[in-house]
């Protein structure tokens, strides 16, 4: 589905006239209309933009997106009594880039790793990183929130505060990710840490 906001009409669109176009507004009231158009607004783009790190497809990347804005519009009026709406949100768009993934059989990584070499790049060590797969299995050692926060951070060069508003956590938490990730890396792939701090 391509979303389009149907109240950006300069005021004149009813919530009724909104529902004929998404049946799942049914009932919703403007103000529930409007806050799940400026989220979307707010979170759509960047959404498709790390889909499409996960995946390196445009249509898979745009078909997870789209599934995952589908469900969030579902579950809209539920989801705004949550404690943490913007967390969960990131955990509908992480299951549906799975399943995409599982529909194309492949692996549970993501294939691009310049991400992952960039936060360890720029050592003279560099170079004891022998190939890619080596640097693949070594990134299955991180979790899977340590590879989101990389990917925000070193993928799409978000700042930490922008990472930290799309997976709905503290910057301080996004920081210690990527700090507790690029240290793991070191240690999987044997390379001595020079106790430098990587920006995150």
């Amino acid at each position: 589905m391509t979303y389009e906001d149907p109240l950006d009409t300069g005021g004149t669109e009813r919530p009724s006239d909104a529902a004929a176009q998404h049946p799942a507004l049914a009932g919703w009231s403007t103000a529930d209309e409007r806050s799940f158009w400026a989220f979307h607004d707010d979170r759509y783009k960047p959404f498709l933009h790390f889909a499409y790190k996960q995946l390196e497809s445009d249509a898979d990347a745009e078909d997870a997106a789209d599934k995952t804005f589908d469900e969030i519009m579902n579950n809209w009026q539920r989801m705004l009594g949550m404690e943490n709406l913007p967390g969960y949100a990131w955990s509908i768009l992480k299951s549906r880039i799975c399943d995409q993934r599982r529909k194309r059989d492949k692996r549970a990584l993501p294939t691009d790793l310049s991400a992952f070499a960039a936060m360890v790049d720029g050592r003279d060590d560099f170079e004891a990183v022998h190939g890619r797969l080596q640097f693949a299995d070594a990134i299955g050692h991180l979790s899977e929130r340590q590879r989101d926060a990389v990917i925000l951070r070193y993928g799409l060069e978000l700042e930490t505060a922008d990472a930290a508003h799309l997976m709905g956590v503290a910057e301080a938490t996004v920081r210690s990710f990527v700090r507790q990730a690029r240290a793991r890396l070191l240690q999987v792939l044997d390379i001595p840490s020079d106790d430098g701090k990587v920006k995150s």
